[in-house]
């Protein structure tokens, strides 16, 4: 039976990472953007091409114009990759202009770059289906982001809201406990932040001591 818990998607265009991830189960979809497709190296088609390939969930594509009409032109052409892409659009009046046109025409859109309850309300009027604030940018920023995290479930929560909050700008472990704890829908994080989660100096330790043990015991199990 399955069990629900918050969906990871994994923040990279390392084909990969993803892929490691995806065989163990840890990935829900995967987000990219222009400065991920530039770390790559890689054709944003033909990369994105290769990650829907491994993900079934959904993997945002990012816009880059600035124009709604141009976004739109875009974002179609980003759509005709798979079924699974989101549509990344910015989070400024010209992409929320995209966003509805996207919506209108039954494709996912990724409304990114919030960083108040303000736009994640216009957002989800707008139609998306995942609304990203940035956790990371907040706090160097000297604000808490997982604050804005709390104020959007709030007002989604007063009002049964379908889009679903997607923290980013994930940066440690922490960020990811604390979204959990809040309730948001999906953390997107690079993928050394999702193994780091394994990761705790009491299980190294307790390790350490079993494996001195057993040596003494002089048995083997195969």
């Amino acid at each position: 039976m399955q069990v629900n818990s918050i969906k990871f998607f994994v923040d990279t265009a390392d084909v990969a990472a993803i892929r490691e991830l995806n065989d163990l189960g840890m990935v829900d979809g995967v987000t990219t953007n222009p400065s991920l497709i530039l770390k790559s190296g890689r054709n944003i088609l033909e990369v994105t091409r290769e990650i829907c390939d491994i993900v079934s969930g959904p993997v945002s594509a990012e816009v880059v114009a600035t124009d709604a009409k141009e976004m739109i032109a875009e974002g179609m052409k980003l759509a005709k990759i798979a079924k699974n892409i989101a549509i990344k659009v910015p989070l400024t009046w010209a992409g929320l202009t995209a966003c509805k046109a996207f919506a209108s025409e039954g494709h996912m859109v990724n409304v990114t770059l919030c960083f108040s309850a303000a736009q994640a309300i216009l957002a989800a009027k707008a139609g998306a289906t995942f609304i990203s604030p940035f956790i990371g940018r907040l706090d160097d920023n000297n604000f808490d982001g997982t604050d804005l995290i709390e104020d959007i479930r709030i007002v989604y929560d007063n009002y049964d809201t379908r889009t679903q909050i997607l923290a980013a700008s994930i940066r440690s472990v922490n960020h990811i406990v604390d979204c959990a704890k809040i309730g948001a829908d999906v953390v997107t994080a690079p993928p050394a932040v999702i193994k780091a989660m394994a990761n705790h100096i009491l299980t190294d330790k307790g390790l350490e001591v079993f494996l001195a043990d057993w040596a003494k015991t002089g048995q083997k199990i195969l």
